[in-house]
């Protein structure tokens, strides 16, 4: 069997923003780039904006959430995953309806759990290989009426570090690593905002509040979204790239300087 020399990479979420620009820049770098999308529609999508950047992308389906979609990764021979899919749910822990919670779950956590899993069993197998899992500095420092995606962020970053401290009891070459980002403008921030005031209405506790809370969301992320995400995917890369991965990256500096801080002062 001839050596390996060009290490096989699988995104998933990667439709736009952070898992898209990611996979533009780890097939820049001569990386085998398995992108990964939710839908059917979408994977012509991506290749053609792959075509367009001239980038060699191999892209297809894969629904975290799927079953049948999962086992695809088992016909692979994956050095790396990038686990980035993910959804959001807000409104009031208070209230909102807990079917969206589990979903939120469902997606973020069990989805991305049960793939890294399945990606796990050809790592092992050849003692390497790294799963890099796309949490969030809201993980940490959680937001009010982003509850059930905080907490699913938290589960995530909570996951990695379990895993992390396992693995390292019976191999020095399967690394887990955690990503945190800070907010971005790629349009996922916008479309979480929204999923509340599909149900928080009238009837809700905060109905009162609704108009505010709107208006403050909106200007929180006018001020904190940085319009270019290279700063993270420079993070996610440093991870991929290096042999001995730290346990957790993330960016903007500022805003992983400002969690820690408040953090400190026990917010």
């Amino acid at each position: 069997m001839e050596n390996k020399t060009v290490e096989n990479v699988l995104i998933t979420g990667c439709r736009g923003g952070i898992g898209r620009d990611t996979a533009i820049a780890l097939a820049n770098l001569g990386y085998h780039v398995f992108a990964t999308v939710h839908r059917k529609e979408s994977v012509e999508e991506l290749k053609a904006y792959s075509k367009e950047k001239a980038i060699s992308l191999e892209v297809f389906k894969l629904d975290i959430t799927d079953p049948e979609d999962r086992k695809k990764v088992l016909d692979l021979d994956i050095d790396i995953l990038i686990n980035n899919a993910g959804i959001g749910e807000s409104g009031s822990l208070t209230e909102i309806p807990m079917e969206r919670v589990r979903k939120n779950f469902e997606t973020n956590v069990f989805g991305t759990l049960e793939l890294s899993q399945l990606a796990l069993k050809g790592m092992m197998k050849k003692d390497s290989g790294k799963v890099i899992i796309i949490s969030s500095l809201a993980g940490r420092l959680p937001l009010a009426f982003w509850g059930s995606y905080c907490m699913t962020k938290f589960s995530l970053s909570a996951a990695a570090d379990v895993m992390r401290q396992e693995l390292k009891m019976i191999t020095k070459n399967v690394h887990v690593v955690t990503i945190e980002p800070g907010s971005y403008h790629t349009g996922f921030n916008q479309k979480v905002m929204a999923t509340k005031y599909s149900w928080m209405n009238d009837s809700s506790y905060f109905s009162k509040n609704i108009v505010q809370i709107k208006k403050n969301e909106e200007a929180n992320f006018a001020l904190l979204e940085r319009k270019s995400t290279v700063s993270i995917v420079k993070q996610i890369v440093k991870a991929v790239t290096t042999s001995q991965p730290r346990p957790r990256y993330s960016a903007p500096w500022w805003q992983t300087a400002g969690a820690q801080f408040l953090r400190i002062l026990g917010k």
